[in-house]
């Protein structure tokens, strides 16, 4: 056979692009085996394949794909037809067009992995900022301990402790009141978790006669884990109870909600 003749034809570029079919692959490797300078001419068709691999792909890549597979399937059609192609093809064009390709899928497989790096790097600034914020909570209540430590230590602080009534027996508050900078201090630690749309409201007695003062809420009851609320109190108080309101608190005291009461100890 015409060994030149059958390189010039093109067949061995689409060989190594396994653009063939099963049976044409198997006559192209036969006379690869029977003929060294065949064999020769398809390694370089590879080396070029593997050196043009660097080659930076087209801006348009779905042209570059679509290209590629129009030029082989063409090219593929005439030799399953019988027809010699009428030119010798351009294989370091394809191997640059291949090598292009391989090059894209290379730059999906970096940039998707960028990505995930991306994700990886926000999700740990994410527990970063949310440890952050951890050490400034504790800084925090650790800071709101001192002052709550000073308050009770005050020489001028009473405290009034407030007993569980008839609706919560087993409850229990204590009101640390220092009279002369006129704030009330309420430990709720042993207070119940009010129900959703309700709120503990906090009244100042007097005795004779009876008239109960509202002197503020415990808002935000569930987050605050100290529960120490601290409340201004300019009233002469004899007496102080908590009772259980709807949200936004009411003028009056709802006595059978009351959940906890106590008297101020004579001086």
């Amino acid at each position: 056979m015409d060994i030149q003749k059958y390189i010039s034809s093109g067949i061995l570029e689409l060989y190594v692009y396994g653009a063939l079919s099963e049976k044409e692959s198997r006559q192209v490797s036969l006379i690869l085996k029977k003929y060294p300078e065949v064999k020769t001419e398809v390694e370089e068709i590879e080396k070029a394949l593997f050196t043009l691999s660097s080659a930076a792909a087209p801006n348009n890549a779905e042209h570059l794909i679509t290209s590629i597979k129009e030029k082989l399937s063409n090219s593929g059609a005439a030799t399953k037809t019988g027809r010699t192609p009428v030119r010798k093809i351009n294989w370091i064009t394809y191997s640059g067009w291949a090598a292009s390709l391989l090059l894209l899928i290379g730059l999906f497989v970096f940039f998707n992995r960028t990505n995930e790096l991306r994700e990886e790097l926000m999700a740990a600034k994410a527990r970063n900022a949310q440890m952050e914020q951890q050490i400034a909570n504790a800084r925090q209540n650790a800071e709101k301990a001192n002052d709550l430590l000073a308050v009770i230590r005050d020489k001028n602080v009473k405290r009034i402790p407030l007993k569980g009534q008839k609706v919560a027996p087993e409850a229990f508050a204590s009101v640390y009141w220092n009279k002369q900078e006129n704030t009330a201090y309420i430990d709720a630690q042993e207070l119940p978790e009010p129900p959703r749309g309700k709120v503990y409201q906090v009244w100042s007695l007097t005795m004779q006669p009876l008239s109960p003062t509202s002197i503020g809420l415990l808002e935000d009851f569930e987050a605050d884990n100290n529960k120490i609320f601290s409340l201004e109190n300019p009233n002469q108080s004899e007496a102080f109870g908590i009772t259980l309101e709807p949200e936004g608190g009411s003028k009056t005291p709802s006595m059978d909600q009351l959940y906890v009461l106590g008297t101020v100890a004579a001086p």
